[in-house]
């Protein structure tokens, strides 16, 4: 399964994150103390979901053989602390009605879909 790291200094609120192989950085914007060097917790949740979903769209179109000419996932965190939820959109060129509803169908079963529906336990230890 996946690996990551997160690793914060002195800057206040600018982390340092490995994920894959891949260095990225997140920070909470200057209206919250930090400097806007990357995506803030909550972006990155909706990149992740928005990931999962254009790639797992795009492969049961390419196993279907569909036409599919570009996938766009507009993604948005609303609700409070006890109501938060995310509206999906997706908006779907080069294939005809059915063929899009199918695809908002699979949306719903994406693998972080069903691990964010779901939850996920989360153990914490101290090193």
């Amino acid at each position: 399964m996946a690996h990551g790291t997160a690793h914060i200094g002195d800057t206040p609120w600018r982390t340092e994150i490995v994920v894959g192989g891949h260095r990225i950085t997140a920070d909470e914007p200057a209206a919250l103390g930090g400097q806007g060097a990357g995506p803030a917790p909550y972006d990155l949740l909706l990149a992740s979901l928005g990931a999962c979903t254009a790639i797992t769209l795009k492969m049961y179109a390419a196993r279907k053989g569909w036409p599919l000419q570009a996938l766009d996932v507009e993604l948005h965190l609303a609700g409070g602390k006890d109501t938060m939820r995310i509206d999906r959109k997706l908006v779907i060129a080069g294939l005809d009605d059915d063929q899009k509803a199918r695809l908002a169908d699979i949306a719903e079963r994406t693998p972080v879909t069903l691990t964010l529906k779901a939850g996920v336990p989360i153990d914490t230890t101290l090193a």
